[in-house]
């Protein structure tokens, strides 16, 4: 639904990604590319939301929430505190606050490590300015890794081992780095996923400011690609099946 970080642009939305099984509706991340997911939603299977952290380009797209009219309760998952944070941003003299909402919202603050809800999930801190969780999901016998923003870290190793899909940001260009704010590069994270042994690589958060296009962002893949073969890289509305 939004594969950029930081801020829109003809490239992409910011961070939203949705993933359909049989049972459930997930998403990941709640960029403005969430206005999208009424496409996709169609049916009264439980809806949840998985928020990694709480900068702006990871939550924005929660004042689009009024958009929509579900039948279904929406759940939204985060760290400690959740409940509150979101609770003061998306509010008067802000947005609609949720309780006006047509449909209910309900919140779930999660602990660090394995949690069942209904589905076996795993949620790990990651190294980022702000506290920052990435994600492990066992759908359907996949498993799916979901990390953004964040810096090489052996929770992000736990995570990605061994998975189906790993969805791993790729904010910053061949061979840079900044410590003060931590993010990857396509070398980094194809190291990782090489190391993990997952069997596809997903390229997603690009910033903003440094891809510019989506043929710089190939030019990530192909760097990444020498490292790790089976890489490709996030476009706002591609679909991929498990």
């Amino acid at each position: 639904m939004g594969t950029n970080g930081w801020y829109d642009t003809k490239t992409g939305n910011t961070p939203c990604v949705f993933i359909e099984t049989k049972a459930h509706y997930i998403i990941l991340d709640a960029g403005d590319g969430i206005y999208k997911i009424d496409r996709f939603i169609t049916t009264n299977k439980p809806i949840h939301l998985f928020l990694s952290h709480f900068h702006l380009d990871h939550i924005s797209g929660l004042h689009i929430l009024n958009k929509f009219s579900f039948k279904q309760t929406f759940h939204i998952y985060g760290q400690k505190g959740t409940k509150k944070i979101l609770k003061r941003i998306i509010s008067h003299p802000y947005s609609i606050p949720f309780e006006k909402l047509s449909f209910k919202v309900k919140f779930h603050e999660l602990t660090e490590g394995a949690n069942r809800i209904p589905f076996p999930m795993t949620a790990r801190k990651l190294l980022h300015a702000d506290p920052c969780f990435g994600y492990r999901f066992e759908l359907e016998g996949k498993i799916i890794t979901f990390c953004t923003d964040t810096e090489v870290c052996p929770n992000l190793l736990k995570l990605a081992k061994n998975a189906d899909l790993f969805i791993c940001e790729c904010s910053l260009k061949p061979g840079d780095y900044t410590p003060e704010w931590p993010h990857l590069n396509p070398e980094k994270t194809a190291l990782l996923a090489k190391k993990a042994g997952v069997k596809r690589l997903v390229l997603f958060h690009f910033a903003a400011d440094q891809y510019k296009s989506l043929k710089e962002r190939k030019s990530a893949a192909v760097i990444a690609k020498k490292i790790f073969k089976n890489t490709i890289i996030a476009q706002d509305g591609m679909e991929l099946e498990l």
